[in-house]
């Protein structure tokens, strides 16, 4: 279905928690065809995993309904078609969730679920290494999840279906904006140069507002305004895979050469040879040139033939970290902190507490780049003292806290706003999986 004008995507979420204003302003006015939520990371999927392990009709993400709620009856009257991996560990349920919204609002609406990222099975009874070299099956009851980076094929299956909303779980992030160009343009499956500009398409929009100024801005030196409302980012695609990078006249933030080049390298290890599972993309040719104002052309960009293997993302259970904070202001402030930290180490010697791993900072002084860069800036007026360790034991980890927690009364003077928590932690691993033992399929909810 050979198309002349451009596909419009809009990239509605570049993370789980991202604002959802920005998506209904591209659904009422960037005249889109396609809007794209990106919502899933690596660990987000594991704790979805651990979410559904407790409450087996959950496990999909839980800003779902608000994200739906907001832009489900605009796109069905504007005909956008909606894409997403909010699905995350539960794509039929989320599916099953937005047939219920779209019931509601009395919208005929077909909603497609993708499944068959989900391979724990698959590395419970195999023989695979991760990339820490150890077995997976050895992590035993730790395991939470294994979830293959499935490319665009399923997806291009249901757009294909006449799908309005697609609901995926573990997808690499480009595949979802590289999808809809498949279908509307007819790419092959193998034609790994405009696959490649795809790709690139795909990269440059999954972040949402990173491209047009969020997470770019630095003040004095790269000034971005009106990030409040910051204006999440359109891709104007053609048939040959050039994009021109824009966004809603009017919104906050800016779209130049200088936010789409940072971008492009965000995340990428090499340009030349960028991993996904429908090709391997070459970066290294495309050119960013400015050709209006908020209006970027990237072109230039290639492929080469996909890898026999996918990644898979593996959620285990580490261990368990403690923590607790306490501030100090005033006079002597830097003073009070360092005894303070002093204080809590001693006190875990003497009391026994168990431990792995653990770290003293004064927040604003040492807690990023270490004590050395900090002996050379003036003393600070206030200081935040923090002590974390990491246990395998929750009983242990709740100790760390409570020993800073004593200094209110056994510390430095004046100590306030002390916090503490131990929480069990998710820890990500990866692997690789012939891409043949990775079977996905599309639901429709008469299915």
């Amino acid at each position: 279905m050979s198309k002349q004008r451009p596909v419009r995507i809009g990239a509605g979420a570049g993370y789980s928690g991202d604002r959802i204003e920005p998506a209904v302003e591209l659904a009422e006015k960037g005249e889109i065809d396609y809007l794209v939520f990106e919502c899933l990371a690596e660990r987000t999927i594991a704790l979805a995993q651990q979410t559904r392990m407790k409450h087996p009709a959950l496990g999909y993400d839980p800003l779902l309904e608000q994200r739906m709620q907001a832009v489900l009856r605009i796109c069905s009257e504007k005909k956008v078609r909606i894409i997403t991996n909010m699905g995350a560990a539960n794509p039929l349920a989320a599916a099953a969730k937005v047939r219920e919204m779209a019931r509601a609002l009395q919208l005929d609406l077909k909603v497609a679920a993708i499944t068959g990222d989900d391979v724990l099975e698959i590395l419970k009874t195999g023989e695979y290494l991760s990339d820490q070299g150890t077995p997976v099956n050895a992590l035993g009851n730790r395991l939470l999840s294994a979830n293959a980076y499935i490319g665009a094929a399923p997806l291009v299956a249901a757009l294909a279906q006449g799908a309005d909303v697609v609901i995926t779980g573990r997808v690499a992030d480009p595949a979802l904006f590289l999808a809809p160009l498949i279908h509307e343009f007819d790419w092959a499956m193998d034609d790994w140069h405009r696959l490649g500009q795809g790709t690139l398409v795909g990269h440059l929009l999954e972040c949402a507002g990173q491209i047009s100024g969020g997470y770019f801005v630095d003040p004095g030196y790269k000034n971005v305004p009106g990030l409040a409302r910051l204006g999440f980012p359109i891709g104007e695609v053609a048939e040959d895979g050039s994009v021109v990078i824009t966004k809603v006249a009017g919104s906050g933030g800016q779209v130049t050469a200088a936010t789409c080049k940072e971008q492009l390298l965000y995340e990428i290890h090499d340009p030349a040879a960028h991993f996904t599972p429908d090709v391997v993309a070459d970066f290294s040719t495309a050119s960013v040139t400015e050709i209006g104002p908020d209006r970027v052309l990237v072109q230039g960009a290639s492929g080469h033939p996909r890898t026999a293997t996918l990644k898979v993302s593996i959620g285990y259970v580490d261990s368990y970290i403690g923590e607790g904070q306490i501030s100090y202001a005033g006079p002597g402030a830097l003073a009070r902190g360092r005894l303070a930290l002093d204080i809590v180490a001693e006190r875990l010697q003497l009391s026994g507490v168990k431990f792995d791993e653990i770290r003293y900072d004064l927040l604003g002084v040492d807690a990023i780049h270490g004590a050395a860069l900090s002996a050379q800036t003036a003393e600070p007026y206030e200081v935040r003292a923090r002590v974390t360790a990491r246990s395998d034991s929750l009983r242990e980890a709740v100790r760390i806290g409570n020993e800073v927690e004593t200094l209110y009364t056994c510390g430095p003077a004046a100590g306030g706003g002390v916090t503490k928590s131990a929480r069990e932690i998710v820890a990500v691993q990866s692997t690789l999986l012939p891409r043949e033992l990775v079977r996905t399929a599309v639901h429709f909810g008469e299915d």
